[in-house]
């Protein structure tokens, strides 16, 4: 049976993180994925590293955002130089746009009900007017009313992102294994099995970051995942003439010329099809903020799965029954990728969460807990 230190089950932005973060054990780690058989919520994430929002109801989320895009130049160079891939990194700001003076109205009271909680960290947004919004955006449609901005916030490749973090660990002699489902994982001893499709495996430690797949593979290990899937959806347009140097909430343009379109909160299950409705509204409503894009030409659509929690926040846990075994599982995976890589890799190497995370576990879904 082939024995790790550490076996990383999920070769998603979570678990490959991770398992970057940890790759100075070379051979004595291992990541594991079922391969394209997978909820890829990876292969259809949108880009974002977006901090303006963040943490309403929980301001150590807000915290660890924030901590996350401000260490996300460093992960990007560390790629940089690990495998020669650029992450195509662009961060200076980004724009929530409204269309209306509601919409702006309900953002701006969001804005200051986030930053008024207790303990939440100094973080500026600034409200900008129809002008405002001009000012940094050039021309836009009749119908924008104004935004909020943040200088924290911006994008990146996420496929490029989860090809370099990949080929950082490989590079550093970890075992990648992506044809390897995992069908359940058991205690045994002082550490853990690990079954696969390809036979089973002995580890010391184990980190659960499969995604959907960890509300599964949890309990076993005296852990609680409670993920479900949130459908979103994305348009890509051709490519147009540089416009955009900033990212919107819902809209970018790639370092590649394409132009992106993203939104939708669908709570449907394990569905992944196209609603062409929900479509045509992400299309107008883009439309609506730069006009002359009615003009471009659809390439291509697809949907993929959120890993939605049932606060939308985190879980990162250490199993009390079985210690060694841990959950990492997040709807953010490229927003806190510098996280996961550093101070969460870390805090696994070490075998204790850091006080920042401590509202993270997921016994704050214990009623009885909570109460």
């Amino acid at each position: 049976m082939d024995k790790y230190e550490i076996a990383v089950i999920g070769g998603g932005l979570v678990g490959a993180a991770i398992a970057f973060g940890l790759r100075d054990l070379g051979p004595r780690i291992a990541l594991f994925d079922e391969g394209d058989v997978a909820h890829r919520a990876a292969r259809g994430n949108f880009g974002l590293i977006w901090v303006q929002g963040k943490g309403l109801g929980m301001p150590s989320y807000g915290a660890w955002t924030q901590r996350s895009a401000r260490e996300w130049p460093r992960l990007a160079s560390q790629l940089l130089r690990a495998t020669g891939i650029d992450v195509a990194l662009r961060q200076g700001g980004g724009l929530h746009v409204c269309l209306s003076q509601d919409e702006l109205d309900v953002r701006e009271r969001r804005m200051n009900t986030l930053a008024s909680q207790a303990g939440f960290p100094e973080c500026a947004v600034d409200v900008l007017d129809r002008a405002g919004v001009a000012a940094k955006l050039g021309a836009v449609g009749p119908q924008v009313a104004g935004g909020t901005f943040c200088e924290l916030d911006g994008e990146c490749n996420p496929l490029r992102l989860l090809r370099a973090l990949h080929a950082g660990f490989a590079e550093a002699g970890g075992i990648a294994r992506f044809d390897r489902a995992v069908t359940h994982v058991e205690p045994a001893g002082q550490g853990f099995v690990v079954h696969t499709a390809g036979g089973p495996l002995a580890c010391e430690r184990v980190v659960l970051a499969a995604g959907l797949a960890n509300a599964r593979l949890a309990p076993t290990l005296g852990l609680h995942a409670p993920v479900v899937p949130n459908k979103g959806q994305v348009i890509a347009l051709e490519r147009v003439r540089p416009f955009l140097s900033m990212p919107l909430g819902t809209l970018r343009q790639t370092d590649e010329g394409t132009v992106l379109i993203g939104d939708a909160q669908q709570d449907l299950g394990l569905d992944e099809t196209l609603d062409t409705g929900v479509l045509a509204a992400m299309a107008q409503r883009a439309a609506h903020v730069f006009p002359f894009l009615r003009a471009a030409r659809v390439m291509r659509a697809w949907a993929a799965l959120r890993v939605m929690s049932p606060d939308g926040f985190p879980i990162y846990a250490q199993s009390r029954a079985h210690p060694g075994a841990w959950v990492a599982t997040c709807h953010s995976g490229v927003t806190l990728a510098a996280v996961h890589a550093a101070a969460l890799a870390q805090a696994i190497r070490e075998g204790a969460l850091p006080a920042e995370c401590s509202a993270f576990g997921a016994e704050r879904f214990d009623v009885r807990a909570a109460a």
